[in-house]
């Protein structure tokens, strides 16, 4: 009887094969959770300069797809009527247009991504 040379040197690369597709797998998963919202929120931080913080609001509203009239006089958002809240809805709304990344939400260091929705009275955080 002749002896059959079996060669295993397959099984390392099919271990890499299924490491690497469960690798993409789970991190298309986890974009998928980001772009979706996840449940998170961009605003700014309390103890942020308010110049940096009004220079968000006017960088934030000039960009395609964010409409800021809820901050204007009489909208949902305009009160309270302080630089902090007017940033938070402005860069929230940026944050919401372009993907939900972190990197949306940096704004030189003066906001932070939150998971409790930041919405208060009619000021309605989506």
């Amino acid at each position: 009887m002749a002896r059959v040379k079996r060669s295993f040197s397959f099984i390392p690369l099919a271990f890499a094969f299924l490491l690497c597709f469960a690798a993409c797998t789970e991190s298309r998963a986890i974009g998928v959770q980001k772009r979706a919202g996840n449940g998170t929120w961009c605003i700014a931080k309390p103890s942020a300069d308010e110049t940096k913080l009004q220079d968000n609001i006017e960088y934030s509203c000039k960009q395609p797809r964010v409409d800021c009239r809820g901050i204007g006089s009489g909208g949902a958002c305009f009160m309270p009527n302080n630089v902090v809240s007017h940033a938070s809805v402005a860069m929230n709304l940026y944050y919401k247009a372009v993907g939900m990344h972190e990197w949306d939400c940096y704004f030189n260091g003066t906001a932070l991504i939150v998971r409790d929705d930041p919405s208060i009275g009619k000021c309605r955080y989506t």
